[in-house]
């Protein structure tokens, strides 16, 4: 497998950039799915990095596959889980139960979401700078 792992982080920076561009226009709901893309992203640069396969979406399910000498503290892996809530109802009305997603995604939660793809981007970029 080619190691990527560069490219990997640059478009989840990319995505978290674009997350607080779609925030201060208002699409809430968009800038709450791409924190999730951007933490996904930044995981699965440190997966390349160490040569392993990386399946799935979950940021959560991605953090516990990481090897056990990278220690994932449990408030980190809580901002995952909701950080893995964002990933389909953004997006679809019918994973709702009522509205579209813009109706109902806030700016709070987008401030909140983005907050959390920071934090497991610096993580991870610990990880790949060979400081954790």
């Amino acid at each position: 497998m080619v190691e990527r792992s560069r490219d990997w982080m640059k478009q989840a920076e990319r995505d978290l950039e674009n997350a607080k561009y779609e925030m201060k226009g208002g699409f809430y709901e968009w800038a709450c799915f791409l924190s999730q893309q951007a933490a996904e992203k930044a995981i699965k640069a440190v997966f390349q990095r160490l040569n392993m396969e990386a399946f799935g979406h979950s940021v959560y399910g991605l953090l516990v596959k990481l090897p056990e000498k990278y220690t994932v503290g449990r408030e980190l892996l809580e901002k995952a889980m909701e950080l893995d809530k964002a990933y389909i109802p953004t997006r679809y009305p019918n994973s709702i139960p009522e509205g579209a997603p813009f109706e109902v995604y806030t700016e709070g939660e987008a401030k909140r979401l983005i907050s959390h793809a920071e934090e497991i981007i610096g993580f991870c970029k610990g990880i790949l700078s060979g400081n954790r």
